[in-house]
């Protein structure tokens, strides 16, 4: 993807999306764009299932970048996330030059054959003309002093390994973290970034979405699963359904051979759309005729 030459506009962003399976409302598609344009970090946050993740996979798949994913997670470090040394090769190569009776040159050691290049090194120091893209996914799971270090890295793409010196981005890559909100990300690194909050889809989003993800089922079931979804949203569930379950859901009903919904369906297939017990039985107390009929 050419930024100049191109001349993206938000409508040819929102087209490329959609070539590549990825329905973005309005505002997903601008804050795409503008990230694309200012070259910036986007963060992305809502609830899980709404399709974060899939934002990076399909800008990989438009852009043709390599997609490097950093998985965040409590007590990550750059050991992790940047580089760390093949402890295990470098010992058979210091064994070896023992066995040969040679000089030990402790450079030998510490240098890129015995690199091992984690998500952040691999996103900076590329060697493809084309950016890729980062996706540092659910942010919020990392602590306080990792995401101190992952602004640092934003802000210039540029890693110094003591042993080797300074990695710098010839082409930064395209950014994108994601973040479930179990806990807030600091305001110093949403400053860096641009911001998008995804919510569910309204119904007729999701009926093209559900059109397009699950196409093997008929318009009636389809419509159907998403009115339910809509009615289940609206109970305050612990875990509402996000656009991967009702996908889930369209599929498992179609592998079934249902063509529509009813009372035994829904309830034998319940596990497909609902993950937590306490979910279920909200469902069963409104009624599942009550979310057969959508209400």
């Amino acid at each position: 993807m050419d930024r100049a030459a191109d001349r993206l506009t938000v409508a040819a962003v929102r087209a490329a999306l959609a070539e590549h399976g990825y329905l973005a409302d309005e505002g997903l598609t601008t804050a795409i764009f503008l990230a694309i344009e200012l070259a910036r970090p986007l963060l992305l946050e809502g609830e899980a299932g709404v399709g974060k993740t899939e934002v990076a996979k399909v800008l990989a798949r438009w852009t043709g970048g390599e997609l490097v994913r950093l998985q965040c997670y409590e007590g990550i470090d750059a050991s992790q996330a940047v580089y760390e040394w093949d402890y295990s090769r470098q010992l058979l190569h210091l064994r070896a030059v023992e066995a040969a009776h040679a000089e030990v040159v402790e450079d030998e050691l510490y240098s890129e054959r015995f690199l091992v290049r984690r998500p952040l090194l691999r996103a900076i120091d590329h060697h493809d003309p084309v950016a890729p893209v980062l996706l540092v996914d659910e942010v919020d799971r990392a602590d306080d002093e990792f995401e101190a270090f992952l602004l640092e890295i934003l802000s210039d793409y540029t890693v110094t390994i003591p042993e080797l010196g300074r990695f710098e981005a010839m082409v930064p890559p395209f950014v994108v973290l994601t973040s479930n909100r179990t806990r807030d990300v600091h305001d110093a690194l949403k400053r860096r970034c641009l911001y998008h909050w995804i919510d569910h889809p309204d119904f007729e989003r999701e009926l093209a979405i559900l059109r397009l993800k699950a196409p093997e089922a008929g318009e009636t079931l389809t419509r159907e699963v998403a009115t339910a979804a809509e009615v289940m949203r609206g109970l305050e569930l612990y875990k509402p359904p996000g656009v991967a379950e009702t996908i889930d859901w369209a599929n498992a009903l179609t592998r079934l051979g249902s063509d529509h919904l009813d009372a035994a369906t829904v309830l034998a297939t319940l596990g497909s759309v609902l993950k937590y017990r306490e979910d279920v039985e909200r469902v069963y107390a409104h009624g599942v005729e009550s979310l057969v009929a959508g209400r």
